[in-house]
């Protein structure tokens, strides 16, 4: 680690103990140039050895995006299903038991509401699938203490 930045300065603007330090003996190449020719790929290493190409070699995690994204949609919708079928099963226990009216909606709606989250879940939308997937089991921990 050089313990430089990824940016670089203005030659008027370095310090004479910049300067001092400054082991790079290859002048850098301008990138607001218009030519980006044969010398691309070469530029490109000479940053990757100036800024430190182990620090940057998986800094970006594009290349698991889409594996991150398919894995948060399934566990949405998964557990969005999941809860609704406890729920509902938990309605319907309650329901044949001596439990007000109360008790047996609060499920289902909480239910209903874990289904809604499983369905947003499954179609990427997974922050408010999570917040979705709270508010049901709330619902029913509700109707639950109510009992």
């Amino acid at each position: 680690m050089s313990g430089r930045t990824d940016s670089d300065t203005q030659d008027g603007i370095r310090t004479d103990a910049t300067e001092a330090h400054d082991t790079d003996d290859m002048p850098r190449p301008d990138p607001l140039a218009e030519d980006s020719g044969a010398d691309a790929p070469d530029a490109r290493e000479r940053d990757d050895e100036y800024a430190g190409a182990d620090e940057y070699a998986g800094a970006d995690g594009d290349e698991y995006a889409g594996e991150d994204a398919r894995r948060a949609r399934w566990t949405a919708a998964g557990t969005g299903a999941l809860l609704t079928l406890a729920g509902f099963a938990a309605a319907l226990l309650r329901l044949t038991g001596p439990a007000p009216a109360l008790v047996p909606a609060a499920y289902a709606l909480g239910a209903a509401v874990c289904a809604l989250a499983a369905l947003l879940g499954s179609r990427g939308r997974t922050r408010r699938a999570l917040w979705l997937l709270i508010v049901g089991v709330m619902v029913m921990a509700v109707g639950d203490q109510s009992d």
